[in-house]
């Protein structure tokens, strides 16, 4: 199966946002062939004191929608602010619920993506409580590759407590 940037245009996606369309299809993949074989033990230990599988997963879907809210000009609710807090830990679902978190939030980003118009792009957005400065194609942007930075280190993770080779 060809990755998703060699799979063609995604459906009502602009293409300049093409790109992190793809990017965040292949991270909803390769979460769920990362995950697929691990236990629940493997998904949440800790090798070498690194942060968890469970954790980059959760983080991976938390921070692709709070960027897309931002990417929409909205301040984060507090579900999102709860749901940032436990990302830090005291919440292990299972592998099933892991790749539901996942397929969700990319279902979602792609919804805005398709409902974003080239013509807003550029238009600025404040990040964050101290405001910093961007704009609609950067946040949605960050969003992909900041999914795309957790899933390697899911990937990585997974073969470390397999006892493969990285």
């Amino acid at each position: 199966m060809a990755e998703a940037w060699l799979s063609g245009t995604v459906d009502g996606v602009d293409s300049y946002l093409m790109p992190a369309a793809h990017a965040l299809l292949q991270a909803r993949d390769d979460v769920a062939a990362a995950l697929a074989e691990l236990t629940p033990e493997e998904i949440w230990s800790r090798p070498g004191g690194a942060a968890s599988i469970g954790f980059h997963v959760l983080h991976l879907a938390g921070s692709v929608d709070r960027l897309l809210t931002y990417a929409r000009g909205e301040a984060l609710s507090d579900a999102q602010k709860a749901a940032l807090q436990t990302e830090k830990g005291g919440v292990t679902p299972d592998r099933e619920a892991l790749i539901a978190l996942v397929r969700d939030a990319v279902a979602r980003a792609l919804e805005q993506l398709r409902a974003t118009p080239r013509e807003r792009l550029l238009d600025e957005r404040r990040v964050g409580r101290a405001g910093l400065p961007s704009n609609v194609l950067g946040l949605s942007f960050h969003a992909a590759e900041h999914a795309q930075r957790h899933v390697g280190q899911i990937v990585t993770t997974a073969k470390i407590v397999k006892g493969k080779g990285a």
